[in-house]
């Protein structure tokens, strides 16, 4: 691809090349697969280095502020134009352009994130007279719905038997998905829950009171009812996974250590297919799917935000659309008016 040239002067960047159009199936928020590091003028390596080492962002933020600016880089190639002499109309432009490449209202968000950072730091050096990426704002885009599962799909799952000739691992997995779908918890609050109580657990059973005592977000403690299903699930699981000494963990690997997150999606992951299902389960989706038919059978939001552990109801809220979709569907196979009349 043709490099524009640019005119001389302080913070001048060399041009970097420019994909064709964004991928619109790529994560929100995820850099293009561009060269950052070629081209980038030394005004944008110092705020870099500023936010590395002054600011001491995480090595990933530091990766996707580079992706950023390298963007930027090369979008004021286009023009051309100077980095320092970047106005607002140039930024909506550049939002416009983004936008009409497929990219998402979230990913240009954090695009202008980055940029608005840059700038308010060339503010401060007395680079810039004002920032104009201020006042600028990404396309709204419509928020997505959580994914739930059916509720056959999701009793399917739970009462799914596994064909592996591995009984310790497939207790331990059924009693994972009875307990992310029958009580709700996040992969974290499972990954933290002990057998016992103790004064250093993040959570822990209480199999006797039917009862899971988990710390959520916010370091807020709360207990969660554990059905009748998860607990024998559960009972089933203590008696195959054997004692560890100094490990006081709920769910262990082979080796004895604590089960962590990702090896948790890996699971479900691998277990919903078996299953047969359409679609991949992650324990989110487990979250979203216990809420939703909570909801759906008792119609009480307020449990169903206890139940959650959402501080604010507006959070809890968003299960309510799901409920309106399932009557919406309800409706639109039982209704005779609702029903499409054939064509002669």
């Amino acid at each position: 691809m043709a490099r524009a040239p640019l005119p001389a002067g302080a913070g001048t960047p060399a041009a970097v090349p420019v994909p064709a159009a964004a991928d619109p199936a790529a994560p929100a928020g995820l850099p293009d697969p561009i060269a950052p590091a070629e081209g980038l003028s030394p005004l944008v390596l110092r705020y870099l280095e500023h936010v590395r080492v002054e600011k001491r962002l995480a090595a990933r933020t530091v990766d996707l502020y580079t992706h950023d600016l390298a963007r930027l880089t090369a979008l004021a190639a286009q023009v051309p134009i100077d980095l320092l002499q970047v106005q607002p109309a140039h930024v909506r432009r550049w939002v416009a352009q983004m936008h009409g490449q497929g990219r998402s209202g979230r990913g240009i968000a954090l695009i202008l994130s980055g940029w608005r950072g840059f700038y308010t730091w060339l503010g401060r050096e007395g680079r810039v007279p004002s920032n104009p990426v201020v006042g600028v704002r990404a396309p709204r885009s419509g928020k997505p719905l959580p994914k739930a599962l059916s509720v056959d799909d999701a009793v399917g799952l739970a009462d799914f038997e596994s064909s592996e000739d591995d009984p310790w691992l497939d207790t331990r997995d059924a009693a994972l998905v009875e307990l992310l779908y029958g009580c709700g918890l996040r992969v974290g609050e499972v990954v933290g829950l002990d057998v016992v109580a103790s004064p250093a657990a993040r959570g822990w059973l209480d199999l006797d009171a039917g009862e899971a005592h988990v710390l959520g977000k916010g370091s807020k403690r709360r207990s969660v009812p554990v059905g009748s299903a998860a607990l024998a699930a559960l009972r089933a699981w203590l008696a195959v996974r054997g004692d560890t000494p100094g490990q006081a963990a709920l769910f262990t690997g082979r080796h004895g250590t604590r089960l962590t997150a990702q090896s948790i999606w890996q699971r479900l992951r691998r277990r919903s297919l078996q299953a047969g299902l359409a679609t991949p389960v992650h324990p989110h989706m487990l979250r979203h799917s216990f809420a939703s038919h909570v909801l759906q059978s008792s119609g009480d939001l307020r449990a169903v935000q206890e139940l959650l552990g959402h501080a604010n109801i507006t959070t809890t809220q968003v299960y309510t659309r799901l409920d309106f979709q399932h009557l919406a569907k309800a409706y639109d196979a039982a209704h005779p008016r609702a029903q499409r009349k054939k064509n002669p």
